[in-house]
């Protein structure tokens, strides 16, 4: 059926959407699905390393980080990306009749995603367009006050990796309802949704290759993490 898999003391559940999903519905807890370039921050980042080693469910996003432990550790696991995750979940109907809460990064994104939650059925959903965080501001009251006032079941962070597990790892010490509430750290996954990223498919993803698209789609701006992304290679 599947097995959690422990690398540097993170969980990763190597399970499929259906078992995860249910998972969090009856405990709630914060997924994460961190990208190849953010896992190689872990030996830099204190702060970020803990978010990760404390997070209820790790997924395994990048099909670089997958090859790897296959390679140096024998193990065979099924890649299970953030924009997957996502995607199949937007698509269960019992989702549409809970609360959603976003944390967005900007109002054009804020505006785009809302109209595509609109579109797919979504009656309750409230969002934040979040400043720029850092690993000095991001402990954000203001957005932990309006989250308790709405009281959602779900919460989606769409910010960058590095920065949106430590946020959920905040808001989840201090919910009210963290046993019910989950929390989604899918980043960019939404925005290949709406469009707004890059045009990755089903088909992309599967085959490991939705970072050659992202590069395709923006260079100057994914090529700096893909070189990143290499340096993985190292935390073995």
């Amino acid at each position: 059926m599947g097995e959690i898999i422990r690398f540097k003391n993170i969980s990763f559940f190597n399970y499929d959407f259906k078992y995860i999903n249910k998972i969090l519905y009856k405990k709630g807890g914060y997924l994460v699905a961190p990208a190849a370039s953010s896992l190689v921050d872990i030996k830099k980042s204190k702060i970020y390393m803990n978010s990760l080693i404390f997070s209820d469910i790790a997924i395994f996003d990048s099909g670089f980080f997958c090859l790897l432990l296959r390679f140096f550790k024998k193990i065979k696991v099924n890649k299970l990306s953030g924009y997957l995750y996502l995607s199949l979940f937007l698509k269960e109907v019992n989702i549409k009749r809970e609360k959603l809460f976003l944390i967005d990064p900007n109002k054009f994104e804020n505006n785009k995603n809302s109209e595509y939650l609109r579109r797919l059925g979504f009656k309750y959903s409230s969002s934040y367009v979040a400043p720029q965080y850092n690993y000095s501001n991001y402990k954000d009251k203001l957005l932990l006050k309006k989250i308790l006032s709405y009281n959602p079941k779900y919460i989606i962070l769409n910010l960058g990796g590095g920065i949106q597990e430590p946020l959920a790892l905040f808001l989840s010490q201090n919910l009210k309802n963290k046993k019910k509430t989950v929390i989604l750290c899918t980043g960019a996954a939404i925005g290949f949704l709406t469009k707004v990223q890059a045009p990755i498919s089903m088909f992309y993803d599967k085959i490991y290759l939705g970072w050659l698209v992202r590069l395709i789609f923006r260079p100057r701006d994914y090529f700096p993490r893909v070189i990143k992304s290499l340096k993985l290679v190292n935390i073995f």
